[in-house]
């Protein structure tokens, strides 16, 4: 069985990140002090601190090398590729009750490696909380999703990997753009059999979805909040938890074919806590209702998302773990299921050093009648993170990640993933 070996640029990132590490090191005190004075005028108080109103973000400057160009969502054709990005954060706290928070990119695309710059408005949020206690919050906007753990700690700072757990970006062969009609056409979807030609351009990878597109930040109102160890949280939102991120905005999709999803959550105590987390709605977008047989809406194809989540702190550890069951209704050919899972941990040696470490898997049910059927109807998939990372001061950080993935479809076939992330957070 062979492996795929680091290149002489993937090398030459880990040799970049090597030295990233010595030069900021010996530039730490400085930076730290000039960091600390921006935050001092990045921050609002009046009317006797009724009124509070903080500008904050983080720079991230990352390096990746790919083996392969479909590794997760990384839509990239070459194989190496610089991925800038700016996000820059708002709070505004209004007296007890009324918070508003505004999350802005400046980057290439949501995904990494996408063509082109741009600037946009991922998250956007008008919170309500009439308890003083907390238990009961209300929220509208475009957000995170309440589904699983992960969404609460996927921001760069706070994130101990790069890019996402397994099932928050494996591209299944599920397309939500149009309806399949033959378990073949499934297949050529994920790739497992030859991809036919559709008025001379071939199948095109990013039609593909994953079962939840990273925090998925879908447009809606939610209902959250703990009372004694149980927490709860519950949201309508205008589209699924597979869609894709051009479809996450009240303007391109409204809230004719909503989903619904929703947490709770158990805490015992201070060191575990535990989760089960629910998720249906439509997953065909709109362009896809040509597709459908006559007189069938979007609404009659599901995704269906059950998922149990826990996590562990004690010391300088740290564990969490996520297992989605999920089902997708395909016109003309019936449910494909699919589970995935994976199991984080990170470890911190030193205040500012940590590890971290990862493994996700994803598997695919065998799909229908007919030619074609009695196979998984997408490649079972194996996947090992990892990767250290330095906190030079309370605003930069640095971290490298290694990743090795095998596809069941390609026995002997390993890719991998090499990435640097330097972050500076203001």
């Amino acid at each position: 069985m062979s492996r795929a070996r680091p290149s002489r640029l993937g090398m030459l990132l880990g040799a970049l990140g090597a030295a990233a590490f010595l030069v900021l090191a010996r530039a730490a005190p400085a930076q730290e002090d000039l960091l600390d004075r921006v935050d001092d005028q990045l921050s609002f108080s009046g009317w006797d601190e009724s009124v509070r109103v903080r500008l904050s973000g983080t720079l991230d400057l990352e390096g990746y090398y790919v083996s392969q160009p479909d590794s997760g969502l990384i839509f990239q054709d070459g194989h190496a590729f610089f991925n800038p990005r700016l996000s820059v954060f708002l709070d505004a706290q209004i007296g007890r009750h009324v918070y508003a928070f505004v999350q802005s990119r400046a980057d290439n695309g949501f995904d990494p490696g996408e063509p082109g710059s741009r600037v946009r408005l991922d998250e956007y949020v008008l919170r309500l909380t009439p308890l003083d206690n907390g238990s009961l919050n209300f929220q509208v906007g475009k957000f995170a999703t309440v589904v699983g753990n992960w969404a609460l700690r996927h921001g760069s700072w706070d994130n101990p990997f790069i890019t996402a757990p397994l099932p928050y970006e494996n591209l299944t062969g599920i397309w939500d753009t149009t309806g399949a009609r033959t378990v073949p056409e499934v297949l050529a979807w994920s790739g497992l059999i030859p991809k036919p030609d559709q008025g001379g351009g071939f199948l095109d990878q990013y039609r593909n979805v994953p079962v939840i597109w990273g925090p998925s930040y879908a447009t809606g109102a939610s209902v959250f909040g703990q009372v004694g160890s149980v927490e709860y949280a519950f949201e309508v939102k205008n589209t699924s938890l597979s869609s894709r991120p051009e479809t996450w905005a009240p303007t391109e999709t409204q809230w004719q074919n909503p989903t619904v999803s929703g947490r709770l959550g158990y805490i015992p105590d201070e060191m575990w806590a535990f989760g089960f987390s629910a998720s249906v709605g439509p997953y065909l977008q709109p362009e896809a209702a040509p597709t459908l047989p006559p007189g069938v809406d979007l609404d009659r194809y599901l995704e269906v998302v059950l998922g149990q989540d826990a996590s562990f702190a004690w010391h300088h550890v740290q564990v969490w773990a996520e297992i989605y069951e999920a089902q997708f209704e395909i016109p003309g050919v019936g449910n494909a299921g699919t589970q995935a899972y994976y199991v984080e941990a990170k470890y911190k040696f030193t205040p500012q050093f940590f590890g971290a470490l990862r493994w996700n898997q994803q598997f695919f049910s065998p799909l229908g009648t007919g030619p074609g059927a009695g196979v998984p109807w997408s490649r079972d998939v194996s996947r090992i993170d990892l990767g250290p990372g330095y906190r030079f001061t309370a605003h930069t950080q640095l971290k490298v990640q290694f990743s090795l993935e095998r596809q069941e479809a390609d026995i002997g076939r390993w890719s991998q993933v090499i990435a640097v992330q330097f972050t500076t957070r203001f």
